[in-house]
Protein backbone atom coordinates (compact mmCIF):
# COMPACT_ATOMS: atom_id res chain seq x y z
CA UNK A 1 0.00 0.00 0.00
CA UNK A 2 1.25 3.37 -1.04
CA UNK A 3 2.62 5.63 1.79
CA UNK A 4 0.10 7.61 3.40
CA UNK A 5 2.29 10.00 5.26
CA UNK A 6 1.38 13.46 6.02
CA UNK A 7 3.65 15.41 3.89
CA UNK A 8 6.63 17.07 5.82
CA UNK A 9 8.90 20.26 5.20
CA UNK A 10 11.46 19.17 8.32
CA UNK A 11 13.39 17.19 9.32
CA UNK A 12 14.37 15.62 5.88
CA UNK A 13 14.03 11.89 5.26
CA UNK A 14 14.25 9.41 1.73
CA UNK A 15 11.89 9.67 -0.13
CA UNK A 16 10.00 6.34 0.35
CA UNK A 17 8.34 4.05 -2.36
CA UNK A 18 4.85 4.45 -4.16
CA UNK A 19 4.59 1.36 -5.73
CA UNK A 20 1.31 -0.74 -4.60
CA UNK A 21 2.84 -2.97 -2.25
CA UNK A 22 4.61 0.13 -0.07
CA UNK A 23 3.11 0.64 3.57
CA UNK A 24 3.25 3.68 5.83
CA UNK A 25 6.34 2.70 8.03
CA UNK A 26 5.79 1.32 11.73
CA UNK A 27 8.56 2.89 14.12
CA UNK A 28 11.07 0.58 14.18
CA UNK A 29 10.92 -1.39 17.84
CA UNK A 30 7.22 -2.07 16.62
CA UNK A 31 7.66 -2.64 12.72
CA UNK A 32 10.35 -5.33 13.56
CA UNK A 33 8.25 -6.99 16.69
CA UNK A 34 5.96 -9.34 14.56
CA UNK A 35 3.75 -11.39 16.58
CA UNK A 36 5.82 -14.25 18.12
CA UNK A 37 3.51 -16.93 18.35
CA UNK A 38 1.63 -16.32 14.79
CA UNK A 39 3.21 -18.46 12.21
CA UNK A 40 4.57 -16.42 8.82
CA UNK A 41 1.45 -17.86 6.97
CA UNK A 42 -1.02 -17.73 9.88
CA UNK A 43 -4.23 -15.26 9.52
CA UNK A 44 -2.83 -13.68 12.45
CA UNK A 45 0.55 -12.45 10.84
CA UNK A 46 -1.10 -11.81 7.47
CA UNK A 47 -3.34 -8.75 8.66
CA UNK A 48 -0.36 -7.41 10.53
CA UNK A 49 0.17 -4.30 8.18
CA UNK A 50 -3.74 -4.22 7.63
CA UNK A 51 -4.51 -0.96 8.60
CA UNK A 52 -7.79 1.25 8.98
CA UNK A 53 -7.54 3.10 5.41
CA UNK A 54 -9.19 -0.26 4.41
CA UNK A 55 -12.24 0.21 5.64
CA UNK A 56 -12.10 2.86 2.49
CA UNK A 57 -13.01 0.02 0.53
CA UNK A 58 -16.25 -0.97 2.26
CA UNK A 59 -17.19 2.30 1.90
CA UNK A 60 -16.46 3.06 -1.64
CA UNK A 61 -18.61 -0.13 -2.18
CA UNK A 62 -21.99 0.55 -0.40
CA UNK A 63 -22.01 4.47 -1.79
CA UNK A 64 -22.14 2.55 -5.25
CA UNK A 65 -25.65 0.84 -3.67
CA UNK A 66 -26.72 3.34 -1.77
CA UNK A 67 -26.32 6.22 -5.06
CA UNK A 68 -27.37 4.20 -7.74
CA UNK A 69 -31.11 2.53 -6.46
CA UNK A 70 -32.06 6.29 -5.81
CA UNK A 71 -30.54 7.53 -9.23
CA UNK A 72 -33.90 10.16 -10.74
CA UNK A 73 -33.86 7.45 -14.23
CA UNK A 74 -35.64 4.42 -14.68
CA UNK A 75 -33.20 2.00 -15.92
CA UNK A 76 -33.84 -1.64 -15.61
CA UNK A 77 -32.34 -3.85 -13.43
CA UNK A 78 -30.33 -1.72 -12.24
CA UNK A 79 -32.13 -1.55 -8.18
CA UNK A 80 -31.11 -5.77 -8.52
CA UNK A 81 -27.37 -4.74 -9.35
CA UNK A 82 -27.10 -2.41 -6.62
CA UNK A 83 -28.45 -4.57 -4.19
CA UNK A 84 -26.12 -7.49 -4.95
CA UNK A 85 -23.27 -4.46 -4.45
CA UNK A 86 -24.69 -3.74 -1.08
CA UNK A 87 -24.77 -7.52 -0.19
CA UNK A 88 -20.99 -7.51 -1.33
CA UNK A 89 -20.35 -4.39 1.04
CA UNK A 90 -21.90 -6.09 3.99
CA UNK A 91 -19.64 -9.53 3.23
CA UNK A 92 -16.92 -6.67 2.86
CA UNK A 93 -17.64 -5.47 6.16
CA UNK A 94 -18.17 -8.77 8.09
CA UNK A 95 -14.54 -9.55 6.95
CA UNK A 96 -12.84 -6.85 7.68
CA UNK A 97 -14.20 -6.15 10.98
CA UNK A 98 -12.61 -9.91 11.84
CA UNK A 99 -9.81 -9.02 10.35
CA UNK A 100 -9.28 -6.31 12.53
CA UNK A 101 -10.44 -7.68 15.42
CA UNK A 102 -7.22 -9.85 14.94
CA UNK A 103 -5.05 -7.03 14.09
CA UNK A 104 -5.90 -5.66 17.43
CA UNK A 105 -5.63 -9.06 19.54
CA UNK A 106 -2.01 -10.00 17.99
CA UNK A 107 -0.40 -7.11 16.91
CA UNK A 108 -1.47 -3.98 19.42
CA UNK A 109 2.09 -2.80 18.91
CA UNK A 110 0.91 -1.76 15.04
CA UNK A 111 -2.00 -1.04 16.14
CA UNK A 112 -0.64 1.89 18.59
CA UNK A 113 1.91 3.12 16.31
CA UNK A 114 -1.22 3.19 13.65
CA UNK A 115 -3.13 5.96 16.35
CA UNK A 116 -0.02 7.54 17.30
CA UNK A 117 0.81 7.85 12.91
CA UNK A 118 -0.97 11.56 11.95
CA UNK A 119 -0.77 9.98 8.24
CA UNK A 120 -3.18 6.83 9.78
CA UNK A 121 -5.04 7.77 12.38
CA UNK A 122 -7.50 9.89 10.95
CA UNK A 123 -9.05 6.70 8.62
CA UNK A 124 -10.06 5.58 11.97
CA UNK A 125 -13.21 7.87 10.68
CA UNK A 126 -13.57 5.19 7.90
CA UNK A 127 -14.52 2.70 10.24
CA UNK A 128 -17.77 4.73 11.20
CA UNK A 129 -18.10 5.74 7.84
CA UNK A 130 -18.06 2.25 6.72
CA UNK A 131 -20.56 0.74 9.57
CA UNK A 132 -23.17 3.72 8.17
CA UNK A 133 -23.34 3.60 4.49
CA UNK A 134 -23.66 -0.46 4.90
CA UNK A 135 -26.36 -0.05 7.33
CA UNK A 136 -28.09 2.70 5.28
CA UNK A 137 -27.35 0.49 2.70
CA UNK A 138 -29.89 -1.96 3.91
CA UNK A 139 -33.08 0.26 4.58
CA UNK A 140 -32.26 1.83 0.78
CA UNK A 141 -31.90 -1.19 -0.96
CA UNK A 142 -30.99 -4.00 1.20
CA UNK A 143 -34.29 -4.37 2.25
CA UNK A 144 -35.45 -5.82 -1.38
CA UNK A 145 -33.32 -8.75 -0.32
CA UNK A 146 -33.39 -9.48 3.37
CA UNK A 147 -36.74 -7.90 4.23
CA UNK A 148 -37.34 -4.61 6.16
CA UNK A 149 -37.87 -6.10 9.78
CA UNK A 150 -34.16 -7.77 9.11
CA UNK A 151 -33.07 -4.05 7.18
CA UNK A 152 -34.38 -2.05 9.76
CA UNK A 153 -32.72 -3.96 12.49
CA UNK A 154 -29.46 -4.16 10.67
CA UNK A 155 -29.38 -0.44 10.28
CA UNK A 156 -30.24 0.58 13.81
CA UNK A 157 -27.19 -1.93 14.84
CA UNK A 158 -24.87 -0.10 12.51
CA UNK A 159 -26.19 3.95 13.16
CA UNK A 160 -25.73 3.35 16.42
CA UNK A 161 -22.55 1.33 16.52
CA UNK A 162 -21.79 4.18 13.41
CA UNK A 163 -22.74 6.89 14.78
CA UNK A 164 -21.24 6.56 18.37
CA UNK A 165 -17.61 5.39 16.11
CA UNK A 166 -17.73 8.43 14.71
CA UNK A 167 -18.51 10.79 17.59
CA UNK A 168 -15.58 8.99 19.65
CA UNK A 169 -12.84 9.88 16.50
CA UNK A 170 -14.30 12.81 15.80
CA UNK A 171 -12.89 14.09 19.31
CA UNK A 172 -10.01 11.21 19.72
CA UNK A 173 -8.18 11.76 16.31
CA UNK A 174 -7.81 15.58 16.92
CA UNK A 175 -7.02 15.35 20.00
CA UNK A 176 -3.54 13.22 19.53
CA UNK A 177 -2.83 15.57 16.63
CA UNK A 178 -2.88 18.26 19.12
CA UNK A 179 -1.07 16.28 21.83
CA UNK A 180 0.85 13.96 20.64
CA UNK A 181 1.16 14.21 16.61
CA UNK A 182 4.03 16.58 15.45
CA UNK A 183 2.58 17.96 12.53
CA UNK A 184 4.22 20.18 9.90
CA UNK A 185 1.80 21.03 6.96
CA UNK A 186 -2.26 20.00 6.90
CA UNK A 187 -3.64 16.73 4.75
CA UNK A 188 -7.14 16.04 2.97
CA UNK A 189 -6.73 13.34 4.81
CA UNK A 190 -7.73 15.44 8.31
CA UNK A 191 -11.38 15.66 7.01
CA UNK A 192 -12.00 12.22 7.79
CA UNK A 193 -12.90 11.84 10.91
CA UNK A 194 -14.58 15.34 11.36
CA UNK A 195 -17.38 14.48 8.48
CA UNK A 196 -18.37 10.83 10.13
CA UNK A 197 -21.34 12.72 11.83
CA UNK A 198 -22.57 14.04 9.01
CA UNK A 199 -22.97 10.72 7.19
CA UNK A 200 -24.72 9.96 10.15
CA UNK A 201 -26.67 13.02 9.55
CA UNK A 202 -27.39 12.05 6.39
CA UNK A 203 -28.88 8.15 7.02
CA UNK A 204 -30.32 8.82 10.57
CA UNK A 205 -33.87 10.46 8.81
CA UNK A 206 -33.90 7.34 7.63
CA UNK A 207 -35.23 5.90 10.57
CA UNK A 208 -37.26 8.57 11.84
CA UNK A 209 -40.70 7.12 10.20
CA UNK A 210 -39.75 3.71 12.08
CA UNK A 211 -39.45 5.52 15.38
CA UNK A 212 -42.75 6.50 17.34
CA UNK A 213 -44.28 9.57 16.59
CA UNK A 214 -43.85 12.80 19.08
CA UNK A 215 -40.56 13.03 21.12
CA UNK A 216 -38.32 9.94 19.35
CA UNK A 217 -38.45 11.13 16.21
CA UNK A 218 -37.75 14.86 16.60
CA UNK A 219 -35.15 14.10 18.66
CA UNK A 220 -33.34 11.84 16.24
CA UNK A 221 -33.75 14.33 13.44
CA UNK A 222 -32.59 17.58 15.59
CA UNK A 223 -29.82 15.10 16.97
CA UNK A 224 -29.31 14.59 13.11
CA UNK A 225 -29.07 18.24 12.60
CA UNK A 226 -26.73 18.90 15.23
CA UNK A 227 -24.21 16.19 13.92
CA UNK A 228 -24.61 18.28 10.63
CA UNK A 229 -23.79 21.54 12.39
CA UNK A 230 -20.78 19.57 14.20
CA UNK A 231 -19.53 18.38 11.07
CA UNK A 232 -19.53 21.50 8.92
CA UNK A 233 -18.04 23.69 11.30
CA UNK A 234 -15.17 21.55 11.64
CA UNK A 235 -14.77 20.90 7.94
CA UNK A 236 -14.79 25.08 7.72
CA UNK A 237 -11.41 25.08 10.09
CA UNK A 238 -9.82 22.42 8.13
CA UNK A 239 -10.57 23.25 4.32
CA UNK A 240 -8.75 26.52 4.74
CA UNK A 241 -5.77 24.31 6.05
CA UNK A 242 -5.82 22.42 3.29
CA UNK A 243 -6.02 24.52 0.64
CA UNK A 244 -2.93 26.77 2.17
CA UNK A 245 -0.90 23.76 1.75
CA UNK A 246 -1.53 23.39 -1.96
CA UNK A 247 -0.51 27.00 -2.25
CA UNK A 248 2.39 27.19 0.12
CA UNK A 249 3.81 23.93 -0.57
CA UNK A 250 2.62 22.45 -3.81
CA UNK A 251 1.51 19.84 -4.89
CA UNK A 252 1.05 16.31 -2.81
CA UNK A 253 3.09 13.60 -3.11
CA UNK A 254 2.31 11.47 -6.23
CA UNK A 255 0.72 8.53 -4.16
CA UNK A 256 -1.36 11.59 -1.88
CA UNK A 257 -2.81 13.37 -4.92
CA UNK A 258 -5.83 11.25 -4.69
CA UNK A 259 -7.01 12.16 -1.53
CA UNK A 260 -8.06 15.38 -3.00
CA UNK A 261 -11.34 13.98 -3.65
CA UNK A 262 -11.78 13.35 -0.02
CA UNK A 263 -12.61 17.63 0.61
CA UNK A 264 -15.85 16.28 -1.66
CA UNK A 265 -17.24 14.17 0.55
CA UNK A 266 -18.32 16.65 3.75
CA UNK A 267 -19.79 19.14 0.40
CA UNK A 268 -21.74 16.12 -1.07
CA UNK A 269 -22.38 14.78 2.15
CA UNK A 270 -23.48 17.96 3.68
CA UNK A 271 -25.97 18.35 0.70
CA UNK A 272 -27.62 14.98 1.02
CA UNK A 273 -28.11 15.61 4.62
CA UNK A 274 -29.88 18.60 4.16
CA UNK A 275 -32.53 17.17 1.41
CA UNK A 276 -33.34 14.62 3.63
CA UNK A 277 -34.12 16.79 6.36
CA UNK A 278 -36.48 18.81 4.61
CA UNK A 279 -37.94 15.16 3.69
CA UNK A 280 -38.22 13.60 6.84
CA UNK A 281 -39.00 16.66 8.94
CA UNK A 282 -43.47 17.31 7.40
CA UNK A 283 -45.38 15.44 9.97
CA UNK A 284 -42.33 15.23 12.50
CA UNK A 285 -41.45 18.77 13.30
CA UNK A 286 -43.98 21.49 13.50
CA UNK A 287 -44.67 24.25 11.17
CA UNK A 288 -42.49 26.94 10.19
CA UNK A 289 -39.70 24.33 10.87
CA UNK A 290 -40.49 21.62 8.29
CA UNK A 291 -41.39 24.18 5.76
CA UNK A 292 -38.10 25.97 6.29
CA UNK A 293 -36.05 22.40 6.14
CA UNK A 294 -37.36 22.36 2.74
CA UNK A 295 -36.06 25.94 1.43
CA UNK A 296 -33.05 25.26 3.70
CA UNK A 297 -32.43 22.54 1.32
CA UNK A 298 -32.54 24.79 -1.60
CA UNK A 299 -30.48 27.63 -0.25
CA UNK A 300 -27.61 25.72 0.73
CA UNK A 301 -27.31 22.55 -1.26
CA UNK A 302 -27.00 24.44 -4.91
CA UNK A 303 -24.13 26.90 -4.04
CA UNK A 304 -22.25 24.10 -2.01
CA UNK A 305 -22.96 21.89 -4.69
CA UNK A 306 -21.63 24.34 -7.24
CA UNK A 307 -18.00 24.70 -5.00
CA UNK A 308 -18.51 20.63 -4.93
CA UNK A 309 -17.96 20.56 -9.07
CA UNK A 310 -15.23 23.26 -8.63
CA UNK A 311 -13.12 21.55 -6.08
CA UNK A 312 -13.86 17.96 -8.69
CA UNK A 313 -12.24 19.91 -11.64
CA UNK A 314 -9.39 21.32 -9.61
CA UNK A 315 -8.84 17.56 -8.09
CA UNK A 316 -9.24 16.18 -10.99
CA UNK A 317 -6.46 18.32 -12.81
CA UNK A 318 -4.07 17.61 -10.13
CA UNK A 319 -4.82 13.83 -10.48
CA UNK A 320 -3.80 13.88 -14.49
CA UNK A 321 -0.91 16.02 -13.96
CA UNK A 322 0.18 13.30 -11.19
CA UNK A 323 -0.92 10.48 -13.77
CA UNK A 324 1.44 12.20 -16.45
CA UNK A 325 4.33 11.94 -13.45
CA UNK A 326 4.00 8.62 -12.67
CA UNK A 327 1.07 8.10 -10.40
CA UNK A 328 0.65 4.67 -9.75
CA UNK A 329 -2.31 2.81 -7.89
CA UNK A 330 -2.18 2.98 -4.26
CA UNK A 331 -5.01 2.24 -1.90
CA UNK A 332 -5.26 6.12 -1.75
CA UNK A 333 -7.11 5.63 -5.33
CA UNK A 334 -10.18 4.63 -3.32
CA UNK A 335 -10.59 8.44 -2.26
CA UNK A 336 -12.28 8.53 -5.91
CA UNK A 337 -15.30 6.37 -4.31
CA UNK A 338 -17.03 7.13 -1.85
CA UNK A 339 -16.62 11.38 -1.51
CA UNK A 340 -17.60 11.24 -5.33
CA UNK A 341 -20.88 9.35 -4.14
CA UNK A 342 -21.85 11.61 -1.95
CA UNK A 343 -22.10 14.17 -4.72
CA UNK A 344 -24.19 11.99 -6.58
CA UNK A 345 -26.90 11.75 -3.94
CA UNK A 346 -26.68 15.32 -3.10
CA UNK A 347 -27.67 15.75 -6.46
CA UNK A 348 -30.30 13.22 -6.54
CA UNK A 349 -31.58 15.55 -3.43
CA UNK A 350 -31.29 18.66 -4.98
CA UNK A 351 -32.91 16.80 -8.22
CA UNK A 352 -36.20 15.73 -6.06
CA UNK A 353 -36.60 19.59 -4.43
CA UNK A 354 -35.66 21.72 -7.74
CA UNK A 355 -37.62 19.70 -10.57
CA UNK A 356 -34.45 20.69 -12.45
CA UNK A 357 -33.70 17.89 -15.51
CA UNK A 358 -29.87 19.34 -14.85
CA UNK A 359 -29.25 17.90 -11.57
CA UNK A 360 -31.02 14.28 -13.14
CA UNK A 361 -28.47 14.59 -15.52
CA UNK A 362 -25.30 15.91 -12.93
CA UNK A 363 -26.28 12.75 -11.05
CA UNK A 364 -26.06 10.62 -13.80
CA UNK A 365 -22.53 11.51 -14.98
CA UNK A 366 -21.04 11.58 -11.62
CA UNK A 367 -22.91 8.20 -10.91
CA UNK A 368 -20.83 6.93 -13.95
CA UNK A 369 -17.64 8.62 -12.84
CA UNK A 370 -18.02 6.82 -9.39
CA UNK A 371 -18.79 3.45 -11.32
CA UNK A 372 -15.82 3.74 -13.12
CA UNK A 373 -13.60 4.80 -10.23
CA UNK A 374 -14.83 2.21 -8.31
CA UNK A 375 -14.00 -0.51 -10.61
CA UNK A 376 -10.77 0.35 -11.19
CA UNK A 377 -10.04 0.45 -7.56
CA UNK A 378 -11.45 -2.54 -6.99
CA UNK A 379 -9.61 -4.39 -9.63
CA UNK A 380 -6.17 -3.30 -8.48
CA UNK A 381 -7.14 -3.82 -4.76
CA UNK A 382 -8.11 -7.68 -5.74
CA UNK A 383 -4.80 -7.85 -7.76
CA UNK A 384 -2.88 -6.67 -5.00
CA UNK A 385 -4.70 -8.86 -2.64
CA UNK A 386 -3.83 -11.89 -4.81
CA UNK A 387 -0.54 -11.27 -5.11
CA UNK A 388 0.29 -10.40 -1.82
CA UNK A 389 1.08 -6.84 -2.27
CA UNK A 390 -1.10 -4.72 -0.56
CA UNK A 391 -0.42 -6.60 3.16
CA UNK A 392 3.26 -7.54 2.88
CA UNK A 393 5.44 -5.30 5.35
CA UNK A 394 7.34 -2.40 4.37
CA UNK A 395 9.80 -3.45 2.34
CA UNK A 396 8.51 -6.90 1.58
CA UNK A 397 6.32 -5.99 -1.38
CA UNK A 398 7.41 -7.12 -4.23
CA UNK A 399 9.52 -4.07 -6.12
CA UNK A 400 9.76 -2.19 -3.36
CA UNK A 401 12.65 -0.96 -1.74
CA UNK A 402 13.03 -0.94 2.23
CA UNK A 403 11.36 2.13 4.06
CA UNK A 404 13.74 4.82 5.56
CA UNK A 405 13.50 5.40 9.10
CA UNK A 406 10.45 7.93 10.23
CA UNK A 407 11.31 11.02 11.74
CA UNK A 408 9.90 11.20 15.58
CA UNK A 409 5.99 11.88 15.23
CA UNK A 410 4.81 11.78 18.86
CA UNK A 411 5.75 14.59 21.02
CA UNK A 412 7.35 13.93 24.56
CA UNK A 413 5.80 16.24 26.80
Amino acid sequence: MASLATPRTAPRQAPRATTPGAHPAAPASSAAAPAAHASPASPARSVRHLGPNWYASVMGTAIVANAGAALPVDVPGLRALCAAVWALSLAMLLALVSARALHWIHHRDQARAHLLDPAMAPFYGCLSMALLAVGGGAMIVGQDWIGLPAALALDTVLFTAGTATGLAAAVAVPYLMVVHHRIESASPVWLLPVVAPMVSAALGPLLVPHLPAGQAQQTLLIACYAMFGLSLLATLVMLPLVFGRLVTGGPLPLALTPTLFLVLGPLGQSTTAANKFADAAPGVLPEPYAHGFAAFAVLYGVPVMGFALLWLALAGAMVLRARRRGMGFAMTFWAFTFPVGTCVTGAEGLAQHTGLAAYRWLAVGLYALLVVAWLVAGFHTVRGLLSGALLAGPGTAPGTAPAAPRPVTARTR
